[in-house]
């Protein structure tokens, strides 16, 4: 009786201790499935969070490189403005510089050539005095003959061919006048009155080639245009004689006063 007490005591314990087993691993299953729900209803909070902090991250890093940009520009800006500022004011400097140096060099320039003028003036007086003083000299060396220039000139008073007059002037040394510019022209144009003077151009060697007698070929001329056309005497007339006027050609055998030319050098 006793046995069959504490078997069935036994069996009841047992039977106690499995349900109770059953429950606690019913109750852990019941925590597992709350806490696995609870995580699963978290997880998406915890994503979403995260995301939220990216992307927070990401504007802040983006703002962060648009402010580095925005400066380094500026900086670029600055330094682009400085550098060009520097670079007018050493060409400025330069162009300064280069403007003083050519403003000493002409007032160089300036005071030379007032010194060159002084000169040419002192020069050109001391030149006038000296031919001054050789015309008289040579007046009294020469009788009758004048001196211009670098040359003595004699007018004659009497009448010859113009073959005569050369030889008379020959004979001293000298010959009959090369007309060199206007000036010894009009020097001696209004001496002839209304007479010609023998001057020392022909075309006897060539018609229509007038040379004077050292032999050069005529180039300035100062012929009668206006009264007479000359030269108009083709053939006939091959030694010239000037007057008021200008020159014409005439027979060389009529007979004028000549004019002597004689260099000094």
């Amino acid at each position: 009786m006793s046995d069959d007490i504490y078997v069935l005591n036994t069996e009841i314990q047992g039977t106690d201790r499995m349900e109770m087993m059953v429950d606690i691993y019913e109750s852990g299953d019941d925590l597992r499935t709350q806490t696995d729900s609870n995580t699963n209803k978290q997880q998406p909070l915890q994503s979403t969070g995260s995301e939220c902090v990216r992307m927070r991250c990401y504007r802040s890093v983006t703002v962060c490189l648009g402010l580095l940009c925005v400066l380094l520009l500026t900086a670029v800006i600055v330094l682009s403005v400085l550098i060009n500022t520097n670079n007018q004011q050493c060409q400025n400097k330069n162009f300064t510089e280069e403007r003083d140096q050519l403003l000493t060099k002409y007032t160089n320039l300036t005071e030379e050539k007032d010194k060159l003028i002084a000169k040419y003036n002192y020069i050109s007086k001391l030149s006038e005095q000296w031919n001054q003083k050789i015309n008289g000299l040579l007046t009294c060396l020469y009788d009758g003959w004048i001196n211009f220039k670098s040359s003595l000139y004699f007018i004659s008073s009497e009448k010859k061919s113009w073959n005569d007059s050369r030889r008379y002037c020959r004979e001293r040394g000298a010959d009959l006048i090369i007309i060199n510019d206007k000036e010894e022209q009009d020097l001696f144009k209004n001496r002839s009155e209304t007479d010609s003077i023998w001057i020392g151009l022909s075309d006897s060697d060539e018609e229509g080639t007038w040379k004077w007698v050292d032999g050069s070929t005529l180039t300035t001329s100062f012929w009668d245009k206006v009264l007479h056309k000359e030269p108009n005497g083709k053939r006939g007339e091959n030694c010239v004689g000037s007057y008021s006027p200008g020159w014409a050609d005439f027979p060389c055998t009529r007979t004028f006063k000549w004019i002597c030319e004689k260099t000094l050098y």
